[in-house]
């Protein structure tokens, strides 16, 4: 009897440890790949001891290390009938695909950058009487690939006036970098760092085109620079092909200037602002802008008489002025205009 007691007391030992090391379970891939600048899903389902559990359910993912990770996703779900809501997601990158009630935790990222690759772990917290909680021990390692891409080509100079080009490029797996360009013995130097690479191209002499490639096993990439060196004799003949077509604008604009002012000074007839009846204020009455006054003064012929004392006075300056007798009769009128307008 004691020994069927005994029996029993290690049956029930035996399926109660089968029981709790069955009821807790956490299902996660060691490693997987994704593409920088694409998504990615990180998979994760669980188990509990619960046929149905009806209360809050807390789902979190983590960084770098378990249980003292940084949290980059958390979502809650307070019953079975409502969806669990995102309290946190870094950068609102991190969305969730599974159903935390349906025993799926599985997650998106979405636009991968370096950042990204790190150790992922998933948790789920059940409360009630005993709050159980239960997270993944050994995560999940995010590896990136990339295609090259050069990010940065330049041609630069030193001190002592060597010039060098220089090629720096990314990817995963770590792009190789070759130079290709005029036929030269440059010396080269390369140094990488994580996924970057930077090949240097050493004491550039030829002029030309420079190609900078990067390679790796997800695709090829390629940049190019050009060097021209110049010379003090291109110096100067680049100089003369700047100066001398400024030049002969300049001059232009001279000629051009100095054909106005003097087109305006020759052609100018301006009136007396005064009405002084003198040889000059007849004499303007010549201009031929003026000559309507001249038919207006044969309408008042008859004035003259009336007006012989003004005529008197002001015809001895025209005799001394020796005119034709044409040119008097003109100015004879040009009077009459003149004294019409007094």
């Amino acid at each position: 009897m004691r020994e069927f007691g005994f029996f029993l007391l290690c049956l029930l030992r035996i399926s109660r440890k089968g029981v709790q090391s069955n009821s807790w379970s956490v299902h996660v891939p060691s490693d997987v790949t994704g593409e920088v600048g694409k998504m990615v899903i990180l998979p994760c389902t669980f188990t509990h001891p619960y046929k149905t559990f009806d209360r809050t359910l807390t789902a979190i993912w983590r960084i770098k290390e378990p249980y003292n990770g940084t949290v980059v996703f958390k979502c809650v779900s307070q019953s079975s009938s409502e969806l669990c809501k995102t309290a946190v997601s870094y950068k609102n990158k991190y969305k969730l695909l599974g159903n935390p009630r349906h025993k799926d935790l599985s997650i998106r990222i979405d636009n991968l950058t370096w950042s990204d690759s790190e150790r992922y772990f998933c948790r789920v917290e059940l409360s009630g009487d005993i709050h159980d909680k239960y997270e993944s021990r050994n995560g999940i390692k995010l590896h990136l690939i990339a295609a090259p891409r050069i990010i940065n080509i330049t041609v630069s100079s030193n001190g002592d006036r060597t010039f060098q080009a220089r090629c720096t490029a990314e990817g995963e797996p770590v792009p190789a970098l070759t130079w290709t360009g005029p036929p030269s013995t440059n010396l080269t130097s390369t140094t990488s760092m994580n996924h970057r690479v930077t090949k240097e191209l050493r004491y550039l002499t030829q002029d030309g085109k420079y190609t900078c490639t990067a390679v790796n096993s997800h695709g090829r990439a390629e940049g190019a620079v050009y060097f021209y060196k110049f010379k003090a004799s291109n110096s100067s003949f680049f100089l003369v092909l700047i100066l001398v077509p400024l030049g002969i604008k300049v001059l232009i604009l001279l000629v051009m200037v100095g054909f106005t002012f003097f087109s305006k000074g020759g052609h100018s007839c301006k009136t007396p602002p005064t009405r002084t009846l003198t040889a000059d204020s007849a004499a303007a009455r010549l201009c031929p802008q003026k000559e309507e006054h001249q038919d207006a003064a044969k309408d008042l012929g008859d004035l003259l008489p009336t007006r012989s004392h003004l005529l008197q006075t002001h015809l001895p300056p025209l005799v001394n002025m020796r005119l034709p007798p044409s040119d008097v009769q003109k100015v004879k009128q040009a009077l009459q205009v003149h004294v019409f307008h007094l």
